[in-house]
């Protein structure tokens, strides 16, 4: 077998990883950008009660999509 036969049986399993890589970034990103238009919509004092103020939102945001979504 060369070389060549090796890489051809290797692109197929390369695109799936980028696929669902794909697919995982997409899914992070849509709820984060849920996450971030949710609190936003918040008071200052419900805020506080999470233990955030604006300037964590888009912190409390990432880690929400990565906790939602993890990596495969």
């Amino acid at each position: 077998m060369t070389r060549f036969d090796n890489d051809r049986s290797v692109i197929p399993a390369r695109l799936a990883l980028l696929r669902g890589d794909l697919a995982t970034s997409f899914e992070r990103r849509r709820i984060f950008r849920r996450t971030v238009a949710e609190l936003s919509r918040l008071s200052d004092r419900d805020l506080a009660d999470l233990g955030c103020d604006r300037l964590g939102i888009v912190q409390m945001a990432r880690d929400a999509a990565r906790r939602a979504v993890p990596r495969h």
